[in-house]
């Protein structure tokens, strides 16, 4: 593609509504575009889309492409790509950032080897230089033990940021903004992939990634029974349980429980490790968190060169004790 001009951020309007990725992605591309002079837009795709595209405005977007259409009101890779591909050729923006959600996962790198240029992927933070234009993101590398700046060099340069690293672009109802019609030409047959059946996940309580007090177990607690003293405790303070990839792997819980490179990313006010060692696989997922905790019998894990605070300790001593106190605190 010719060089382009402009940040188009690939929306999130699920069910209607703008999604919380998309937000901080707002946040994200508003900067972008301040540097580079040139206009925010956003590509929102469904069949419902006008309550979801006022939002964009009111958080930032200067243009919303709305891509109305009945095919594309369930996400479906194949035909979700063919509209974002065209819309691409059509607009040709200079930056495109999409959210690296299980759907940007797979849209992102689609849409890369479409348009012929390279994907910078993973991205905990993207700037641009103003003097060249060029994008450049920051993602972690060796397992989340160091952090690389990457550059893209052609057009348009693409990002898929990971969710959390933003807080949501701030909201201003003041804001004016254009709405696009981009109509596609798609057809069912288009898609080369069948989805046979959805199954929801029923989830008690505040979604991990969202909470403001999250508590995580890890391979030290020995089994799935004592995830029962951490979502006790968790209930008593208001916050939700999260877990290391090896409880999960060990299958004492499931996957939505996972924190890390290869969970998910929680940036809470305060965060409880309980036998979680540190290792930076983990750390990877809640570098984001304002507070630390960590209660751990090992006193030489890494953990502790992380937290704020730490307690060496066995859990099961440490733990009922924590609870006590807080239960009676908040009786009092």
């Amino acid at each position: 593609m010719a060089d382009g001009t402009g940040v188009l951020i690939l929306g999130d309007a699920s069910g209607g509504e703008l999604g919380s990725t998309t937000l901080e992605l707002l946040a994200a591309g508003q900067k972008i575009a301040a540097d580079l002079g040139e206009e925010l837009s956003v590509a929102l795709l469904g069949d419902t889309l006008d309550a979801a595209a006022q939002t964009a405005i009111a958080h930032g977007a200067q243009k919303v492409y709305s891509v109305n259409h009945p095919l594309l009101a369930e996400y479906q890779v194949d035909l979700h790509l063919s509209a974002v591909e065209a819309l691409c050729k059509e607009t040709s923006p200079r930056v495109v950032l999409v959210a690296r959600t299980n759907e940007g996962r797979e849209l992102a790198p689609r849409l890369a080897f479409r348009l012929g240029v390279g994907l910078a992927q993973d991205c905990l933070e993207v700037s641009v230089d103003p003097a060249e234009k060029k994008l450049l993101a920051n993602r972690p590398v060796y397992g989340g033990n160091a952090i690389a700046v990457v550059s893209c060099d052609q057009t348009p340069q693409i990002a898929a940021i990971r969710p959390k690293a933003y807080e949501s672009a701030t909201e201003d109802s003041s804001r004016q903004g254009e709405v696009i019609s981009f109509p596609v030409e798609l057809d069912a047959s288009m898609a080369l992939t069948k989805i046979v059946d959805t199954v929801i996940e029923e989830a008690e309580g505040i979604k991990l990634e969202d909470a403001h007090i999250v508590i995580s177990g890890g391979r030290g607690l020995g089994g799935p029974e004592p995830f029962a003293h951490l979502e006790e405790l968790a209930k008593i303070m208001g916050g939700t349980v999260g877990a290391s990839r090896a409880a999960v792997d060990s299958g004492w819980v499931p996957s939505s429980y996972q924190v890390g490179l290869t969970g998910k990313t929680i940036t809470p006010d305060l965060y409880i490790m309980v036998a979680i060692s540190g290792a930076s696989q983990h750390m990877a997922g809640c570098s984001g968190a304002k507070v630390i905790v960590a209660i751990n019998k090992d006193a030489e894990a890494n953990i502790f060169k992380e937290a704020r605070y730490g307690v060496v300790g066995d859990w099961e001593t440490v733990l009922p004790a924590l609870t006590a106190a807080l239960r009676e605190l908040t009786q009092a």
